[in-house]
């Protein structure tokens, strides 16, 4: 049976018996999220207890860096301020080698999510940077990109993003295919598997196979409808809370062949109060799109037909048996410690 990497990102908020339920069928997991300050300096996490947690199961731990602030807000700003400075830049490797020794952690994913387009190449050169000086360390080097299509994708999410850059410049690449469906976005399966193919027929085009982990949803979400452009919000809820509610709602679960994905429609009962102290009941419609055995096996045989190095799921907080049943029974997976 073939071996693969298999990677969980993880909020130090997960439950312990979570965290525990998922570590024998884990090489890594991603402790999300530490932040930096302009200068430089490296903003901790409190993940000791992740990190001690993982260790004891033969798993790695990584650092996440993302550019979050000191107020814990994310900034396309904080990415220029620090890759356009030179010294900011040795700060904080610098900053990142003495926490991974502090703390005994496996390595560091970088997961710049809005990179300007002017500061690509100095993105991918940090990255760069970062293996020289960590692997000979012992550490590991990862970077998580943008699902693209193509080299010259517009958009802020996908213009700082060098597949082929990065496919050089780090020891493994986390391809984020997922979020088609989104919280702000119409109803549509979150990790369609014909848009995940897409991305990963590109991305072997420009990263050798054995350095790309797939990503893979552990979630869905439920939309109330009509959905309304720059006004409705999905609700994202884990796949158990999605088949509950198709139980709790006699909703029948359909499947979608072209996004090898389940999905129902509900109506769910509300009763409001009139000015007149009277009772009135409307029923609103939702969409519900999310993952199953068949939706997990799909994505399996992706990473089986093009010989990836494994998968990154986002994320673990909680725990999925037919995620672990479809990675079991495809794949052997790695221990890295």
């Amino acid at each position: 049976m073939d071996e693969i990497i298999v990677n969980g990102y993880v909020y130090p908020s997960v439950e312990p018996e979570v965290l525990q339920s998922w570590l024998s069928n884990l090489s890594l997991i991603s402790t999300f999220s530490y932040g930096m300050t302009p200068e430089g300096y490296l903003i901790p996490l409190d993940d000791e207890k992740l990190i001690e947690a993982a260790n004891s199961s033969e798993v790695g731990s990584m650092m996440v860096l993302t550019p979050m602030n000191e107020m814990g807000q994310f900034s396309e700003y904080l990415v220029s301020d620090v890759l356009e400075n030179p010294d900011a830049v040795e700060r904080l490797l610098n900053e990142i080698l003495y926490e991974m020794k502090k703390k005994n952690l496996f390595g560091v994913d970088f997961d710049f999510e809005y990179v300007p387009a002017k500061n690509r190449d100095q993105y991918t050169d940090m990255v760069a940077q970062a293996t020289k000086k960590f692997n000979p360390e012992g550490y590991l080097v990862t970077v998580a990109l943008a699902p693209k299509t193509s080299a010259n994708q517009q958009g802020l999410l996908y213009q700082g993003h060098d597949y082929a850059g990065m496919g050089k410049a780090a020891n493994f690449t986390l391809l984020m295919t997922y979020e088609w469906g989104y919280t702000y976005g119409p109803p549509m399966a979150v990790a369609p598997i014909n848009k995940v193919r897409e991305v990963i027929e590109y991305g072997v085009s420009e990263i050798p196979p054995e350095k790309i982990l797939m990503g893979v949803p552990n979630y869905g979400y439920d939309w109330k409808l009509p959905f309304v452009p720059k006004e409705s919000m999905a609700e994202k809820i884990t796949n158990a809370e999605a088949v509950r509610r198709a139980k709790e709602y006699g909703a029948e679960i359909q499947f979608d062949e072209v996004a090898q994905s389940p999905h129902y429609t509900y109506w769910k009962e509300v009763t409001s109060q009139n000015e007149d102290g009277t009772q009135e009941t409307t029923y609103d419609q939702h969409e519900v799109w999310f993952e199953d055995a068949r939706s997990y096996k799909a994505k399996m045989d992706v990473v089986k037909e093009y010989g990836l190095a494994g998968i990154s799921i986002w994320n673990i907080m909680s725990y999925d048996p037919n995620l672990v049943e479809a990675i079991t029974n495809a794949f052997a997976v790695s221990k890295l410690l």
